[in-house]
């Protein structure tokens, strides 16, 4: 069944989604105007209801030497789709499963190994228990943001992220919509290189704006709701896009 959750529920799994660990009862009470009785037997509920189902360790695998995490998008007929999604985290190194609503490459897999080797055996396994590897790529690095219409009006807001790729070394291209607000917005790519909000490694490659595809120059004037695609010679760190979403 659908569950209704009222503005103190919504602000409990905003607070959490973006650091459970350092989220204290107390906090949201003062901030919601209730008691931290009140917030936690709200936790409670939210979890009976099977809403919030955990809270997983945000772990950087490829900060530990000789891991590396992959993942493998995979089809999987849609009768036996949930039975190989299970069947897929029993095998050693797999972290993660995800149904997807399409035809194919319905299941993403992501899984950790210790070399290419070890990569190789999980996608053996996926193969041997029935499923059809469409692609696999090497996971760069992940970002997460809690939701924010559940958080506080004046919740600091990043640029939406659509999409990310990793180039060779540690370049990488990444596709994101600036936000409402956003320090750079405003600004020209001149600008803003002048003051340091983009890096000299950094290079603006493409605005896409209203539907129409923009050629970035040194006088373009970036705007809030651009997509903007953002070239990096030396790879992007969480940080890096922060003058893109609201101070």
């Amino acid at each position: 069944m659908d569950h209704r959750l009222d503005e103190i529920d919504k602000r409990i799994l905003y607070h959490l989604a973006a650091d459970a660990r350092n989220t204290a009862a107390p906090e949201i009470a003062e901030e919601m105007e209730v008691t931290p009785a009140t917030i936690r037997n709200r936790i409670s509920q939210l979890e009976a209801d099977g809403i919030l189902r955990g809270y997983l360790a945000d772990i950087d695998y490829k900060a530990i030497d000789g891991y590396v995490a992959y993942e493998f998008r995979c089809t999987a007929s849609i009768p036996d789709r949930d039975h190989l999604a299970q069947a897929a985290l029993d095998i050693s190194g797999v972290i993660a499963a995800r149904e997807l609503m399409a035809g194919s490459a319905n299941l993403t897999i992501t899984a950790i190994g210790t070399d290419t080797d070890d990569i190789g055996r999980i996608a053996a396994a996926l193969s041997d228990i029935g499923l059809t590897i469409e692609d696999e790529s090497v996971i760069e690095e992940q970002y997460h943001r809690p939701y924010d219409p559940f958080g506080p009006e004046d919740a600091p807001k990043g640029p939406s992220l659509t999409d990310f790729m990793g180039l060779a070394g540690e370049a990488a291209v990444v596709e994101f919509t600036v936000s409402q607000g956003a320090e750079i917005a405003g600004r020209t790519i001149e600008d803003a290189v002048a003051d340091g909000l983009l890096a000299d490694e950094m290079l603006v490659v493409g605005i896409e704006r209203e539907g129409d595809v923009l050629t970035p120059k040194g006088e373009t004037v970036i705007q809030a709701g651009d997509v903007v695609s953002l070239f990096s010679q030396t790879g992007l760190e969480n940080d890096a896009l922060t003058v893109f979403g609201t101070p």
